[in-house]
């Protein structure tokens, strides 16, 4: 008995081809079949996350990465409202010209993804997109949330929720005149950031998310998408802009987001001087096991006297001799010409160890006289006033160094700020400890 063979799902394949192999198969189709294959959305080039979910909801949110493919998901859920003659919908962007470019003119937008011989028309001055079937779409701007105050809808596309500069006000006058037809309903399409109008949304009763990322799209170039990756992927930036995370900041957080991004620089020329901070963990140093993790970081100082993080080479889990070796693979990279190591754990038994791993730097070792978070307090103030720049993006120990709540506390990843102890340590010897304002007292 012969075997039936699976059917081939063809946008699959076009979609794992080459562009140039792309090209070469679609030119060997006829007008019809070319036709058929880019308009078919649902059951054809829509993945999970663009198509529209199941059961009774009222608030669907896309959050995800640039690339994902939120706006064609936007457009082709409209376009699919659109075959009713009597629906009304809202499209809401940050501006009108948003909606314009983005929405409606964009080379995924309502236009662009409508089957031959329904493209809607589009009149600016009456801020109306009409389709053949009698449907109609109105254009709001955000930023003019009184437009919003009285028209009824039957759906609404909103479109960069994050970006709403009066996103409160416009976002309650759209729910309210959102009353039209039996189920109306809102799909919001956004790159998250952490506003309260996210936040509300994301409370919000009979919502169904979505979430994505830049890298699920497999027809976006892999060029572009290894470039990003390399350049953003693990920092905030790329957690928020590429995997559609919405990162937050930490109300009364020693460092921000925003401050840390002002602070990139590239290495400077001139440094004079380069320290390793270490924090040794707190486990391990006497029965040679494993301990928790271990703060490793290099810090110059450049002739201008502004201290420049090089590097972070923490580990965690190791054994004393597995971070002494990371100790002195790291100041070696960067050619430091000390290392600073708190004490508290044991100074004799730090000293030992970094000797045995071959550390032959000179090296301060350090006792606490303050907690974490009074000692990374006057760090930060050097932060704030243009002091210290990051030569790259440090995500692991840069997600640490917001988590530390000034007046005490720490609220970030793991259970210790062992990174952004390490910082502390390094940037204080090369800044502060000369002035005697450290708060820590050499051994």
């Amino acid at each position: 008995m012969s075997r039936q063979r699976e059917p081939i799902d063809a946008i699959k394949v076009l979609a794992g081809l080459t562009p140039d192999d792309r090209d070469y198969v679609m030119r060997g189709l006829t007008p019809a079949m070319r036709r058929e294959l880019s308009e078919r959305w649902i059951g054809g080039w829509a993945r999970a996350g663009q198509a529209p979910p199941e059961g009774d909801w009222r608030i669907w949110l896309i959050r995800a990465g640039r690339g994902f493919g939120k706006t064609r998901a936007g457009a082709e859920w409209v376009t699919a409202l659109a075959a009713d003659k009597d629906a009304a919908i809202a499209l809401v962007g940050a501006t009108e010209a948003d909606v314009r470019r983005v929405m409606i003119d964009g080379p995924s937008g309502l236009r662009a993804v409508a089957k031959t011989g329904k493209v809607p028309r589009y009149t600016i001055h009456k801020g109306e997109v009409r389709w053949p079937s009698g449907a109609v779409a109105y254009v709001y701007s955000a930023d003019a949330p009184e437009q919003l105050r009285g028209p009824e809808h039957s759906a609404a596309w909103c479109d960069e929720l994050a970006k709403w500069r009066r996103g409160d006000a416009a976002w309650d006058n759209l729910m309210m005149g959102l009353r039209r037809g039996a189920a109306p309903r809102v799909l919001v399409t956004t790159t998250p950031r952490p506003t309260n109008l996210m936040k509300r949304v994301l409370r919000s009763k009979g919502l169904v998310e979505t979430r994505g990322a830049t890298r699920d799209n497999p027809l976006l170039p892999q060029v572009f998408v290894d470039h990003i990756e390399q350049a953003y992927a693990g920092t905030a930036l790329g957690r928020q802009e590429l995997d559609g995370e919405m990162v937050e900041d930490l109300a009364g957080a020693l460092w921000s987001r925003a401050l840390l991004e002002t602070c990139r620089g590239d290495v400077p020329d001139d440094l004079v001087r380069v320290v390793v901070g270490v924090d040794p963990p707190a486990g391990g140093l006497e029965d040679g096991t494993a301990g928790d993790a271990c703060g490793i970081v290099a810090v110059g100082l450049d002739g201008d006297g502004v201290a420049h993080v090089l590097g972070d080479a923490s580990v965690s889990a190791a054994s004393p001799e597995g971070w002494a070796r990371a100790v002195a693979g790291c100041a070696a990279q960067h050619r430091a010409d000390r290392v600073v190591a708190e004490a508290n754990q044991g100074g004799a038994m730090v000293r030992s160890v970094l000797m045995a791993a071959d550390v032959t730097l000179p090296l301060t070792l350090v006792r606490a006289s303050r907690g974490k978070v009074a000692r990374a307090e006057p760090v930060a103030t050097l932060y704030m006033r243009g002091r210290v720049r990051h030569c790259g993006r440090f995500a692991a120990l840069e997600d640490e160094m917001c988590g530390l709540m000034a007046g005490g506390g720490y609220q970030g990843p793991g259970r210790s700020p062992d990174r952004a102890d390490a910082l502390v340590w390094a940037v204080s010897e090369l800044m502060l400890r000369p002035h005697g304002k450290a708060g820590v007292r050499g051994l």
